[in-house]
Order: structure tokens, then sequence, then C-alpha cells
């Protein structure tokens, strides 16, 4: 029975994507309510994003300095932190941030609505509520994440700069000359179609979980709780398929 559970899960999920791509590729279009979306997302994320990413960006060059000191390499800190951030830092404190505050309020929001009844009345009326709910919210998140990612970059380049600058009072110039040098465009392009499918990952998982959340109060929680626990394991898993993928075009 659990196997038999499993197979209509995986099935339920296949129609649910393949759903949102169609109701996303052919119109009507939810414009207007894609680019509300995408403001709320940001609004709700960028504080904790740039306090998180900004004492990540000291903490990891306080941390990376004793070794690098040992090998005489201490001048290659910029870049290895430049590295670290772009490559992979930035983009993992992006996803898990925006899976623990975006997909549990997407969970959390479309569970409600299925709890009392409001997913039900708009299909009624026809107003195309999973394009409205779900595509919108899709959409959303893929975008707004690669934006987010580019934003805990630098917040996490300055605060490298800050801790580099207080131990070697090494000058801002020298030390983004450095990091441009260290970064090349494979390091760029990779972190942000990371962070789309890492966006994509959470919005859809929080609306799958909202959307089919159980009746009563107990299942806006259970919605919530899985559209966190699920998005942060596939944002590791996404970034574990990538990573082998952008080493084959780094060889």
């Amino acid at each position: 029975m659990n196997f038999r559970r499993l197979l209509l899960q995986i099935a339920e999920i296949y129609r649910f994507i393949s759903r949102f791509f169609k109701e996303a590729i052919f119109p009507p279009y939810e414009g207007r309510e894609i680019m509300r979306q995408c403001f709320a997302m940001g609004n709700k994320s960028w504080f904790l994003i740039t306090f998180t990413a900004f004492i990540a960006g000291i903490v990891f060059t306080k941390q990376s300095r004793p070794s690098l000191a040992s090998f005489g390499a201490e001048s290659w800190l910029p870049s290895l932190v430049s590295q670290a951030v772009v490559r992979s830092l930035g983009p993992l404190i992006t996803g898990l941030i925006c899976a623990g505050k975006l997909g549990s309020n997407i969970g959390a929001e479309l569970g409600s609505m299925q709890v009392s009844e409001q997913i039900d009345a708009m299909e009624v009326s026809g107003t195309r509520p999973f394009s409205y709910l779900v595509v919108t919210r899709v959409m959303a998140t893929t975008l707004m994440v690669p934006i987010l990612v580019v934003y805990t970059d630098v917040v996490g380049l300055l605060g490298s700069f800050f801790m580099v600058n207080s131990i070697n009072n090494s000058s801002f110039l020298l030390f983004f000359n450095e990091v441009a040098e260290s970064i090349t465009y494979l390091d760029i392009f990779s972190s942000l179609i990371k962070s789309a499918f890492f966006g994509f990952a959470i919005g859809i998982v929080g609306c799958f979980a909202g959307y089919h959340s159980d009746k009563g109060t107990t299942g806006v929680g259970k919605a919530a709780n899985i559209a966190v626990v699920v998005s942060m394991l596939s944002i590791f898993i996404l970034d574990l398929v990538t990573l082998q993928v952008i080493n084959l075009f780094r060889r």
C-alpha cells in the first residue's frame, strides 16, 4: 500500500508540474500578479538575506585566513572568498532562506485557501485559480531568487572586504580588482542558472503542498512544514547535480 501511495503521489506531482508549464506557456498571462508577487517576495526576504550574507562573508573570511597564512598565501584570500561566495555560498544562503521564508509562506497561504474552500469558489466563478495562484508564485520565485543571489553575493563580498580591511588595511579597489580577476563568466552564469532552479523548486514545492493540503487547521501547518523541508532537500540535491554538470564545462 505504501508503494502504491508513493506511485500515486509521483503521478500527482507530474500532473501538477505539467499543468504548470501548460498554463505558464499559453495565454492569458497574469503579468501584474507576477510583478506583485516578485515585489512581495523580495521585500520579505531582503533584510534577512542582507544580515545573513554579511555575517557569512565575515565568518568565512576569518576562518579561511589562518589556513592560507600557514602556506604564505594570505594574498589569495579575496580570490578564495569570491569564488566560494559566487559559486556556492551565495546561492545556498539565498536558497535556504527563501525556502524557509517564502516556501512556508506559500504553503501556508495556499493551504489556508484550500481549507477555507476559497480555491473551490474561484474555480466555480471561472477565474482560473491555478494560473492566478500557482503559476504566478512559481514564476515569481524563479525570477526573484537569481536576483536575490546577485544581491547576496555583493553583500557577502562586502562583509569579506570589511574583515580583510580590518586585518590588513587593504584598499577597496585592490580587493575588488582581485575579486574581478578570479571570477569568470561561467561562475556567474552557472550561479544564476542554479539559483533559478532553486527558485523553481521552492515555488513548485510550496504550491503543491498548499494546493493539496489536508482539510482542517492541521493541514495548513503540515503544508508549510512540507514546503520548507522538501524545498531544502531539493536545493541540496539540485546543488549537487548542477555542480557535476558545471564541472564538465570547467575541464
